[in-house]
């Protein structure tokens, strides 16, 4: 039987590329993977986690759904149980917008919690390279920001409800092409043109008080935020 995935996970399933191996980082008890393997739609299909429990789990997801000879299942940290250049698309789901963030880096050493975290690029910072889909926990402003400033293009900005709050669903590839963005747009991103828009906006913009607090008077992001709060209170 194949699984039902959410919203957020139904919406990263459409923006992988079609055709192309891909990879499901983070796969937990994989869902995602089993569907992307049952579709028939893509020569290589990999599941990945850190964890050995949840890799048990998601081959017995893979066995009920009747595709566990489509899909391969791989033991380890992040990105690095691919080669560069294996995959077409690389999904991201469920991890905080810094750690997507660090996956990224050609060559990145961090402290978190006491542990040492080395990653490889995978040619993610090369023009045709892998596209990026990833669902952040957390902070997605900060998130855009960094694909912006860091050469990548939004091929997709998805704003979704699941399980009662929202999430932005994003797909981003590299071009090389630096923008620096101001506070509005890493707000919203692209989640305005989705019939969703208005609610995601609503949810991000209620956040905007506790975000000016600490931020100096007469600063462009003070004023940029206070004009925010102006046009949702209208005064």
């Amino acid at each position: 039987m194949l699984p039902t995935l959410d919203a957020r996970l139904t919406a990263a399933a459409e923006l992988v590329r079609p055709g192309q191996p891909v990879a499901d980082i983070g796969c937990d008890h994989g869902k995602l993977t089993a569907v992307l393997a049952a579709s028939g739609k893509y020569p290589k299909v990999i599941g990945a986690d850190l964890r050995p429990g949840p890799l048990a789990k998601a081959e017995q997801t893979l066995e009920y759904a009747g595709c566990k000879d489509r899909a391969e299942l791989r033991l380890g940290d992040g990105l690095s149980v691919l080669s560069a250049g294996e995959v077409g698309s690389i999904v991201l789901a469920g991890v905080s917008a810094l750690l997507i963030a660090l996956f990224f880096l050609p060559y990145v050493t961090f402290e978190l919690s006491k542990v040492t975290y080395q990653f490889t690029s995978l040619q993610l910072f090369t023009v045709g390279g892998p596209r990026i889909i990833m669902i952040p926990a957390t902070r997605h402003s900060e998130l855009r920001r960094w694909l912006w400033t860091h050469g990548f293009a939004f091929v997709a900005d998805r704003p979704v409800q699941a399980a009662g709050r929202w999430y932005a669903v994003m797909a981003a590839e590299y071009t090389g092409e630096r923008h620096e963005p101001t506070f509005s747009e890493c707000l919203l991103g692209g989640t305005g043109s989705w019939p969703e828009g208005a609610g995601y906006a609503a949810w991000q913009k209620a956040k905007l008080p506790r975000m000016r607090l600490g931020v100096p008077d007469g600063t462009p992001l003070a004023d940029e935020i206070d004009r925010l709060l102006k046009e949702e209170t209208g005064l």
